[in-house]
């Protein structure tokens, strides 16, 4: 089954690490991506922008409107996430708790719902 693994944390406390700090969270993350890879659950990841490059995109009464920014303000934001592979949610919730961002901000693990192949084919 299929896991998305939602990084989230506040975007403000980044800028605020030293270089080494942030250079020594990086390194956490290449090294869990590589074992992720190993085990063989890897299947996508990706860091996120700041929300202030978001912009939302509603449709009400067939009208588009666009805003800048995310939809609610938040004290966490969403940064980025892994797509894993993974025997049960067990195992993903034991690959989300090795994710850095786990020690300052919370992992929200979510099931994929597979969508039926005739949909996804037409």
């Amino acid at each position: 089954m299929q896991y998305l693994l939602l990084i989230h944390d506040d975007e403000t406390e980044w800028p605020r690490l030293a270089e080494h700090e942030q250079s020594d969270i990086i390194a956490e993350y290449v090294a869990l991506t590589a074992e992720l890879r190993e085990s063989g659950a890897y299947l996508g990841s990706n860091r996120l922008q700041p929300t202030t490059t978001a912009s939302t995109v509603r449709v009400r009464d067939g009208d588009q409107v666009v805003t800048d920014g995310p939809f609610a303000e938040t004290k966490e934001q969403l940064g980025g996430y892994y797509l894993i592979e993974a025997e049960s949610l067990d195992e993903a919730l034991e690959w989300a708790g090795k994710i850095p961002t786990a020690r300052s901000g919370s992992i929200e693990v979510r099931p994929v719902a597979p969508v039926p192949a005739e949909v996804s084919a037409g």
